[in-house]
């Protein structure tokens, strides 16, 4: 008995043509702008106290963010509150997310698209 995975291998397509849909991208976008602020912001501009530019970033990722944020947790507060832990699922959340607004653009598009018959 052989068991076929037909749908595993169309996922890599699937997500590709999620992140390169318009409206992925145009997030990537934003959230790739918004690093450079925080970067600079927090690099080059010298204040007495601390900067709220980080926090763009994570209202950007939300919701996905509070998921790792929610892992994280269960881990400890050292683990959660370390560099190692957040950054990478803050890059993660983000991705996770252009992939799911890419899928719903698409989703639209195809519910666009579809033959409905003429009295429903």
């Amino acid at each position: 008995m052989t068991i076929r995975f037909s749908n595993a291998r169309r996922l890599p397509g699937l997500v590709r043509s999620a992140v390169v849909s318009p409206a992925s991208l145009a997030y990537l976008g934003v959230v790739a702008a918004t690093a450079v602020f925080v970067a600079v912001d927090s690099l080059f501009v010298h204040r007495a106290d601390a900067s709220l530019a980080g926090v763009w970033l994570f209202l950007l990722a939300a919701p996905a963010i509070f998921l790792f944020m929610i892992a994280g947790s269960v881990l400890g507060d050292a683990a959660a509150g370390s560099a190692w832990f957040l950054y990478p699922s803050l890059v993660v959340s983000v991705l996770v997310q252009a992939v799911a607004l890419g899928l719903f653009v698409r989703l639209l598009r195809a519910e666009r698209h579809s033959p409905r018959p003429h009295g429903a």
